[in-house]
């Protein structure tokens, strides 16, 4: 397989989240003709199973997403052109997360040539950038019993243990209006500023070890309508980074308590933060260099329910940014890592 012409190919596709038509149907093709690959779809989500798929083994899933962000006005080269100068391949999701699409691909084709002690499932997922429900949410009730899961995103080949979680909020405080000249009405941005005073300095118990503290950070405000009206309505948003010592729903019940003077609805409180503790798979990738630590970005791996780490080929500062890159030797020092990691390797049942 040549993982630098596919991943150019899938550079040169435009797959803007719940845009991934043209690319999941190439890569379907790809791999049913190509890799001869038994690939099934849900949607915009492909995966496929090890040919040797044995219900008495346990199951590693191998997940990348096909989507991207959008390019930002900074990009001053074409984000889809694919080029290649000096072994740096630029273009839009090339390291966020093409490389470890193409990489995954190797792996897969590469082991499932040789008998192993646990199953593979290898998805190739949409709507990562979004956390839409069109994507690895959609697709897992389709899955087989996934006993542990490697989400494939840019962190040098380092393994992300745990990684925060977020919860969105829409807070509204409600007064009475009046004339901004007499001593009339319920200023509505004075009840906000308290609440908001309260989101920058309230500081929760518990502080985990690879994710420090739940940080809570207003980032949206409006009210009012004209200089002479006392505002009825102040509504701020507050996004939330939750650590593994807290559930969503739990953040949201304490925020709910202390908001004595405000109305606060939580978005989704389905992306929790994710920790998976040590166990002789993670202790094998540790053994061939992989460093430890916990993510400040969310991925996929918030919507599993499952073991999971997230690791890959590719640094997380080139996401996102303009004239986005990889280098192609981290193609090949990927490929060889994951398969050196996961070629005879022990997994455990769930």
């Amino acid at each position: 397989m040549d993982s630098i012409s596919i991943i150019q190919s899938l550079i040169k596709i435009p797959s803007f989240s719940r845009e991934e038509n043209d690319v999941a149907d190439f890569f379907e093709k790809k791999m049913r003709e190509v890799l001869n690959l038994n690939v099934q779809r849900h949607k915009n989500n492909l995966w496929v199973c090890s040919p040797d798929y044995d219900t008495q083994k346990p199951t590693i899933l191998l997940s990348a997403h096909l989507d991207t962000v959008k390019p930002t006005s900074n990009w001053t080269k074409d984000p889809f052109s694919a080029t290649i100068e000096d072994e740096k391949l630029f273009g839009l999701g090339s390291n966020d997360v093409g490389i470890n699409v193409v990489v995954f691909l190797a792996v897969f084709e590469k082991l499932m040539k040789s008998p192993q002690t646990y199953n593979f499932v290898l998805a190739l997922t949409a709507e990562e950038e979004v956390s839409g429900k069109d994507g690895i949410e959609a697709l897992l009730p389709k899955l087989p019993k996934i006993d542990f899961a490697i989400v494939g995103e840019p962190t040098n080949l380092n393994l992300a243990m745990a990684e925060k979680g977020l919860m969105v909020l829409d807070v509204v405080a409600k007064g009475r209006s009046g004339h901004a000249a007499r001593n009339e009405g319920e200023n509505a941005i004075y009840k906000a500023v308290r609440a908001i005073d309260w989101f920058q300095n309230y500081r929760f118990d518990k502080t985990s070890e690879f994710l420090g503290d739940v940080k809570m950070t207003v980032t949206q405000i409006n009210a009012g309508t004209q200089h002479n009206v006392v505002p009825d309505k102040c509504s701020f948003v507050v996004d939330i980074r939750s650590n593994e010592l807290y559930s969503n729903q739990e953040i949201l019940d304490i925020v709910k308590t202390n908001m004595v003077d405000c109305e606060v609805m939580a978005r989704s409180t389905r992306l929790n933060s994710t920790f998976t503790p040590q166990n002789e798979l993670v202790k094998k990738a540790i053994c061939l260099g992989a460093n430890t630590f916990g993510s400040p970005t969310l991925s996929d791996q918030a919507l599993l329910t499952f073991p999971s780490v997230k690791i890959g080929a590719g640094d997380s500062a080139r996401s996102h940014t303009a004239d986005e890159y990889i280098l192609i030797p981290e193609i090949e020092k990927g490929i060889d890592f994951f398969v050196e990691w996961l070629n005879g390797a022990e997994v455990e049942f769930l």
